[in-house]
């Protein structure tokens, strides 16, 4: 228990640490823990949301639920960008220069506050349209007014994830959790405030839970912004590091814009399974929403694992230590197998409990519970796939992934689902079967590209 406390001490007292030297176990777990819970409250906004907006009734879940497919192309460009800047922060703070990543790092941000705009732009002025081409019924269509505050502030979610971005390059991990900590809490105290009209608050109904999410996030991007720029970190926005440079913006597009398209590949596979979806009606489309909300939940923590190798991979690369960056990269890998495996076993066990925190409705529990079991099953190809890929994203290696999604998301899964769903007749069960099959090829696929080891030739 002493050794267990003097850890936890030092993986979230927020000091310097370097991660090129010394025990790579440690330099994993210390890195991972705040990381896990970073991601686990990025993901805590989703179930906040869902949870609330439950009680409003399907329509109202089932507009959040294509909603958040049109968000996808937000995150695509947000995580697309984030990898690019991970990978160039982290690379720079291997290299020991840190004033060189912050400089990279305002960079980012000049491209996510541009395309942010645009997309939050486009939401305001056409949500009900966007919400129609989506599949959305009249009744779904009425609540357009949650589109277009989700939408519309849009830039919050992208400078949300650039800047915990450039805390992760830099190894800064615990800063990056608490900014989640403290949106999460403005957003768990303004959502049922805002939906149902608490105290003296106006009922908005399901737009609420858009206006107390975007404030939330807003909240948190303030704070980061403060930490940035009077915070005793790694990385610092001095005068310097906001100076415009065109050959530094031309030389993050590079990796940024393949990495845009390697999540604009997998978000827009999730997006034509959801359109999909919307084929079998409002219950099916509930259900799905609902459990994909929960497989988000469940995945993100792992992501802190596979984010660490990123971290791990960019500063060893910088520190010229291959090696060491590699087999960073098999241990996270091992670490996050054994934590999907079992809670693989944890959600095919109980999906249909799960399901029932958020809908009393048997039709809804019981596609959500299948669609949950199915995801399931291919936890520990997942655990491998997101690590293995956010290894080559960690060494500004961009593309391989991409080439990977393509193949597996839109050559593989798109087709499969509807030609299992609608083709042989086998309805939403050929959507779920089609994931499974889909994030196991993409698992194997992952582990060979990562062997044959031209990651670590990447320059960035």
């Amino acid at each position: 228990m002493p050794a267990l406390l003097s850890f936890l001490r030092e993986a979230f007292n927020g000091e310097e640490k370097d991660f090129t030297t010394g025990s790579l176990r440690r330099a994993i777990a210390l890195l991972a823990a705040p990381m896990m819970l970073e991601t686990a409250m990025e993901s805590l906004f989703a179930i906040v949301d869902i949870f609330f907006v439950a009680q409003l009734g399907d329509d109202a879940v089932a507009t959040v639920g294509l909603t958040e497919s049109l968000l996808t192309f937000v995150f695509a460009i947000a995580m697309g960008l984030s990898f690019a800047t991970t990978a160039y922060v982290a690379r720079r703070i291997g290299e020991k220069d840190p004033a060189a990543a912050a400089h990279g790092a305002t960079h980012s941000l000049y491209i996510g506050i541009a395309t942010s705009a645009v997309i939050g732009i486009t939401g305001l002025l056409f949500a009900p349209q966007l919400l129609a081409l989506m599949g959305a019924s009249p009744a779904m269509q009425a609540n357009q007014g949650y589109t277009r505050v989700a939408l519309g502030g849009s830039a919050s979610v992208m400078l949300l994830f650039l800047l915990n971005a450039i805390f992760r390059g830099a190894g800064d991990a615990v800063i990056a959790m608490k900014v989640l900590w403290f949106g999460n809490l403005i957003n768990i105290v303004l959502n049922p405030c805002l939906i149902f009209g608490w105290g003296p608050f106006p009922e908005l109904g399901v737009t609420g839970s858009a206006v107390g999410t975007v404030i939330g996030r807003s909240a948190a991007v303030a704070y980061q912004v403060w930490q940035l720029s009077a915070g005793s970190g790694r990385i610092r926005f001095t005068p310097e590091a906001l100076r415009f440079s065109r050959p530094l913006l031309a030389r993050l597009l590079r990796p940024a814009s393949s990495g845009m398209f390697q999540i604009f590949v997998a978000t827009a596979s999730w997006t034509a399974l959801i359109r999909i979806a919307a084929t079998f009606g409002a219950d099916v489309l509930a259900g799905y929403t609902i459990a994909i909300r929960i497989v988000i939940f469940s995945i993100l923590p792992s992501w802190g694992l596979a984010n660490a190798a990123a971290t791990l991979v960019g500063q060893n690369l910088g520190a010229s230590q291959p090696l060491r960056a590699e087999t960073s990269v098999w241990t996270a890998a091992r670490y996050n197998c054994y934590f999907l495996g079992a809670l693989s076993l944890v959600l095919l066990a109980a999906a249909e409990p799960l399901l029932a925190l958020f809908t009393p409705q048997p039709a809804v529990i019981a596609v959500g519970s299948e669609c949950l079991r199915w995801v399931a099953a291919a936890y520990v190809c997942l655990a491998y796939g997101m690590t293995m890929e956010q290894a080559f994203n960690g060494a500004g290696d961009t593309y391989t992934p991409t080439l990977l999604n393509l193949a597996c998301y839109w050559l593989l899964q798109i087709p499969l689902a509807w030609a299992l769903a609608i083709g042989l007749g086998w309805g939403p069960r050929g959507i779920f079967s089609a994931i499974t099959v889909a994030e196991t090829a993409l698992g194997l696929a992952a582990v060979a590209a990562f062997r044959r080891g031209a990651w670590q030739r990447q320059r960035i």
